[in-house]
């Protein structure tokens, strides 16, 4: 059974389930693909049960609005109080404040549940958690807690110390979600982050703790440098234990999608052990030399992907990351590129995907870039 961590008067599982990106039908890119295959969508919903797994996590936009209904059908066979429940609001997709009611309802209906567990402002910066304040949504969400409707408010977070100073102060948070990798412990500021919160007595969860595969695919010289330290142990291993080995996150949330990811992420928080001073030393030189790479830092969660010109955004970052880090030779990169139906040279720099981007990435620019490296 995977480890567990004390919250409040219970435990949480220290693996999470992500819902992003669950195994499909059809070989669409995951995150847009609503085809999602039910039967082995429940095989890993069962395998992370029955191994322990408690926490489940979605949101409304995940495979184009089919997630929340897929986790909430397959949680329905087991006991309500033997597993928590994780929802968000898109206040993005609110144009006034009936909208958040109307949401959180269809939320409901769509997981055939009475209520969440957790329930988060999805991907919070000032100017998203401004519109929150402004439609009322801390003040709704305590009065669902009210009705027993919502257990655990929070918030997931995607920008700068100083918002997050500024979110942190406005309200009493049960817990907090930020991405946080040995990559983005100093690109994105996670270890400031994580001192906020900590420092705040907020728990944390983890998103995106292999930066969307990018830790699980490593380079050569990186997967030789992991398995001469520990012989037999995975990439997505390292990065898994990098995040878990700090004190105050509660669980790693991962986007599993095969039985394969699902028993290595077992075995890694089975008897959970952390990483010592000097593994902690080694992910720090792994990011280094991930560095010195130039990759883009996008981690496909295609937030981006509702381009009105149709450029596959997410799709082009990551055959040119494969060039970067020597995955793929730059013949072969053009080679990839050329099959993208959506290539870059169809962006009209109209700004939209980068308001999007989680990441911060000026995508618009890099598209120029990329289209003449990759062409």
């Amino acid at each position: 059974m995977v480890d567990k961590r004390k919250f409040k008067d219970t435990e949480v599982s220290l693996l999470g389930l992500g819902t992003m990106r669950l195994p499909c039908k059809t070989a669409l890119k995951r995150e847009n693909n609503p085809m999602i295959d039910y039967k082995k969508g429940q095989e890993l919903v069962d395998l992370a049960y029955q191994n322990g797994v408690n926490y489940f996590d979605t949101a409304y936009m995940y495979h184009v609005g089919k997630s929340e209904k897929f986790i909430g059908t397959a949680l329905k066979k087991y006991p309500r109080d033997t597993y928590f429940l994780a929802d968000k609001m898109p206040i993005w997709m609110c144009t006034k404040k009936s909208d958040v009611e109307k949401i959180f309802k269809k939320q409901l209906e769509r997981t055939g549940h009475d209520y969440f567990d957790f329930y988060l402002f999805h991907s919070m910066g000032k100017e998203n958690f401004d519109k929150c304040e402004k439609y009322g949504l801390y003040d709704f969400l305590l009065e669902m807690k009210k009705q027993g409707k919502v257990k655990n408010i929070g918030f997931s977070f995607h920008s700068n110390i100083p918002d997050l100073k500024y979110i942190v102060e406005a309200h009493h948070w049960d817990f907090a979600q930020i991405q946080m990798n040995y990559l983005d412990w100093k690109n994105q500021d996670a270890e400031n982050q994580y001192k906020i919160l900590t420092d705040a007595g907020i728990p944390v969860i983890v998103m995106e703790p292999v930066r969307g595969g990018q830790l699980a695919n490593v380079s050569d010289e990186i997967a030789d440098m992991f398995e001469k330290a520990r012989p037999g142990k995975s990439a997505a291993s390292w990065a898994m234990k990098f995040v878990a080995s700090h004190d105050n996150v509660l669980t790693v949330l991962s986007g599993m999608n095969s039985p394969e990811q699902m028993l290595d992420n077992l075995d890694t928080f089975t008897d959970f052990v952390p990483l010592s001073d000097s593994e902690m030393k080694i992910c720090e030189n792994a990011a280094a030399m991930i560095n010195k790479n130039d990759v883009i830092p996008c981690t496909g969660c295609d937030y981006c992907g509702d381009c009105p010109k149709e450029v596959k955004i997410s799709s082009i970052f990551a055959t040119y990351n494969k060039v970067k880090t020597g995955e793929l030779t730059i013949p072969q990169g053009k080679e990839e590129y050329a099959k993208i139906d959506g290539k870059a040279n169809l962006c009209v720099a109209c700004g939209k995907c980068a308001n999007h981007c989680p990441q911060g990435i000026a995508i618009p620019e890099k598209m120029k870039e990329l289209d003449y490296f990759l062409s």
